[in-house]
């Protein structure tokens, strides 16, 4: 808690004005206004803006309830002591609980105000400063806080607190901070949630940020947001379902009346068994290490660490094998032997006895890892690690990659480790997604057996295996007709703390009616869970991003595919298809790669469609096609990998580069479900490019004029206001129409 009368002596350096008469006076004198989801406003000509340099938000939530606490840090650079208010947007229904400052006030207040009313005080600040940026928040309610003082080139603290009930869907609750989503925006929030549930809690995500979890008890979570994403800009938004028994579900909707129906997102989560339930299945884990020559130098020491490290993790019911190859394969034993300490102790002088010498024989060892007789009632694993391209035996890439495709019998989950940068990249990465696992990647100067570790711990107690999914009609029966492209379009097992994130587009308007079916515990069940789209809204705008930026990291992996041994006419045919797809898809929804990056460029024609494409389809032949092994492949691959499981936004289009540094860019924004290029100062609506539309204004509109009002009236019932934040002007699609908003600050 701030003691307010501790601080009471800097009256006198503050200013001149009492206590209780500087707590009193509104916002319309105050030389700042401070929006701790965007940033300061200096409210007279020559005051510099006052800085937020922190927000540390903690948030308890028991059920429905959520009570959340807000500490704010600002720094006020300016020569003289600024008297600044804050402004809070909020959700609906909110009450403010406490308020306290550092200073001047005896009695600090904070009055909460409907969101009409706060409206009108956005439009004011706005008329005065000319800087639209406050936009953004209207249709939000408003905390307005007492004057308090900043001292002169000096920080203040503000703590306040608001308790306010959360909206959901049927077991399904939301929470949300509004916060602003332009790139320009950088404060750092830490953020930390407490979650209690009456029943178990079966899911908590969050489309807008990575999450760090901590399951204290079936009921009760504790989840932060990651240093590494505290300068993430947008919403914070949070949703977790409850349930007790089976797996729990929901839905997340976005209506696209163009598309006759719109996105789906499905987020479904295992809770914690009762002690009388079967916690998970068994595994079978069979580790194929490289011991060709190029291991030597430690990496084959590491890899050996790595194998022991994961057999002394298994339980003593699961089963593991470890096969070593070079020019040829050998076996530790013809079929995976049963976890026991003397097992372990066999194993150790086995891996012992392994040298390195020799070449590559990818073909071969798959082979063997592959036609091995399972383990009964377990699910098989297979950890394949490679430091090289195939060098020995069958060498086609084809061949290998239908071996994978063909000949697994068992359904082995094939999880392909590429140690070092000479590897075959989009090999690797099609062997590991054929068969519902992943690709990792271990690259020069990282250690083996930390990877290897990290993906075993991902892995612990599988709990739903063979998980597929089916759409069904009105009468249960299955229809291929309610759903298109979903994401992934094959499931992956889920193992305890999982959840599964599925994406796709829907027809019509009719009830979504979704069947999981699988090996459930150690049994065949099914569940089905029945989801109106009467909540369909523009708000989850982030569920058409998230799936348009899986789509394009599939099409890219197509085309990665496509060029394992040359491209034909007809294969280049269809590449050109799926490029511009990839544009399409890359312009409507503002998703940037590093193959569509040349769109931010300043030098960039969007209006020449065919350029654009071309654009895109040569740098996916230099570096998709023909870059198959080495540093850029490795970075395609990880990038790719990231992509297609991308489960939170990415508002500044990260991905890392060759230098394997982070990539971004700052003149593409993604606001509500829009996004806006850049051009000279102007931003660009890129449904026009997608659309290939002409990229000129049919009317104009000056800020702050009645036409002005009503448009953004009209935004704000559609849930798109934050469109007009952006500063410059905006080229806005919008009726048909493509309206030029002129914004001067």
């Amino acid at each position: 808690m701030l003691n307010v009368r501790k601080w009471s002596f800097v009256l006198l350096v503050f200013a001149a004005t009492a206590p209780t008469a500087l707590a009193q006076r509104g916002w319309r004198d105050a030389s700042h206004i401070i929006v701790p989801q965007s940033r300061g406003f200096a409210m007279r000509p020559g005051n510099p803006e006052i800085q937020v340099t922190g927000v540390r938000a903690e948030v308890r939530i028991l059920d429905r309830t959520a009570t959340t606490r807000l500490d704010i840090s600002v720094h006020n650079p300016g020569p003289r002591p600024a008297e600044a208010v804050l402004l809070l947007p909020v959700p609906d229904g909110a009450a403010v609980s406490r308020f306290l400052f550092q200073g001047a006030a005896s009695e600090p207040t904070a009055d909460l105000l409907p969101k009409d009313e706060a409206r009108r005080t956005y439009d004011a600040i706005v008329a005065k400063t000319r800087d639209p940026a406050l936009l953004e928040f209207a249709g939000y309610a408003l905390v307005r806080s007492s004057v308090f003082p900043v001292p002169a080139q000096g920080d203040q603290k503000v703590s306040l607190t608001y308790e306010h009930l959360l909206e959901g869907d049927g077991a399904r609750a939301d929470y949300r901070i509004p916060r602003s989503e332009s790139l320009a925006v950088k404060v750092p929030w830490e953020i930390e949630v407490d979650l209690t549930a009456t029943a178990s809690i079966a899911s908590v995500y969050s489309p807008s940020h990575p999450l760090e979890s901590v399951e204290l008890s079936p009921k009760h979570h504790r989840v932060r947001v990651p240093r590494s994403a505290q300068s993430e800009v947008g919403p914070f938004l949070l949703s977790f379902v409850s349930t007790n028994e089976g797996i729990g579900a929901s839905l997340f909707a976005y209506p696209d009346p163009a598309g006759g129906g719109g996105y789906f997102l499905l987020m479904a989560g295992l809770p914690q068994p009762s002690s009388k339930e079967v916690r998970s299945l068994a595994r079978e884990v069979t580790l194929v290490i490289d011991r060709s020559g190029s291991m030597a130098g430690g990496k084959l020491d590491q890899a050996l660490s790595a194998s022991l490290q994961v057999i002394e993790g298994l339980q003593e019911n699961e089963t593991f094998n470890i096969l070593d190859y070079s020019n040829e394969v050998a076996a530790f034993s013809p079929r995976p032997v049963l976890r026991t300490e003397r097992a372990i102790e066999t194993v150790r002088e086995y891996l012992k006895s392994l040298k390195p010498g020799g070449g590559t024989n990818i073909h071969d060892a798959l082979v063997e890892a592959l036609r091995q007789p399972p383990s009964e009632g377990r699910l098989p694993l297979v950890f394949f690690l490679t430091d090289g391209l195939p060098t020995i035996g069958q060498t086609s890439e084809v061949t290998i990659r239908e071996l994978a495709e063909k000949a697994n019998p068992f359904e082995r989950r094939i999880f392909t480790f590429g140690v070092g940068e000479d590897v075959n990249v989009p090999l690797l990465d099609h062997i590991a997604e054929n068969s519902k696992a992943k690709s990792v990647y271990v690259l020069p100067g990282e250690d083996v057996e930390t990877k290897v570790a990290q993906v075993y711990k991902q892995l612990w107690g599988p709990v739903f295996a063979g998980l597929q999914y089916a759409m069904l009609d009105a009468e249960g029966k299955e229809s291929t007709r309610v759903v298109r492209d979903p994401m992934p379009s094959e499931l992956p097992d889920l193992f305890e703390g999982d959840q599964l994130v599925l994406l796709g587009r829907y027809l019509g308007q009719e009830p979504l009616r979704f069947q999981l079916s699988g090996n459930f515990r150690g049994k065949s069940r099914r569940f089905r869970f029945d989801f109106d789209l009467d909540k369909a809204t523009t708000r989850n705008a982030f569920v058409p991003r998230l799936w348009a930026s899986r789509r394009i990291a599939e099409l890219v992996d197509e085309v990665r595919q496509s060029g394992a041994e040359g491209l034909s006419e007809v294969e280049r045919q269809k590449m050109r298809e799926l490029t511009d797809e990839i544009v399409h898809l890359s312009t409507r929804f503002g998703i940037l790669s590093e193959y569509t990056a040349f769109l931010a460029l300043e030098g960039t024609d969007l209006s020449q469609w065919d350029l654009l494409v071309t654009g895109c389809a040569f740098n996916l032949d230099q570096r998709a096609v023909n870059s198959r092994s080495g540093r850029a492949a490795v970075v395609q691959g990880l990038n790719n990998v990231q992509q297609r499981g991308q489960q939170w936004l990415n508002y500044s289009n990260r991905y890392l580069g060759d230098d394997l540094a982070q990539v971004q860019h700052t003149t593409i924004q993604q606001v509500c479900d829009r996004a806006f290029l850049n051009r000279g100062g102007q931003w660009i609506d890129t449904r026009l490019i997608a659309e290939q539309k002409a990229l000129e204004a049919t009317e104009v509109i000056e800020f702050g004029t009645p036409e002005h009002q009503a448009l953004l009236e009209t935004l704000q019932g559609e849930g798109r206001q934050a469109v007009l934040s952006l500063e410059g002007e905006v080229l806005l699609e919008h009726g048909g129409r493509n309206v030029l908003v002129r914004n001067r600050r």
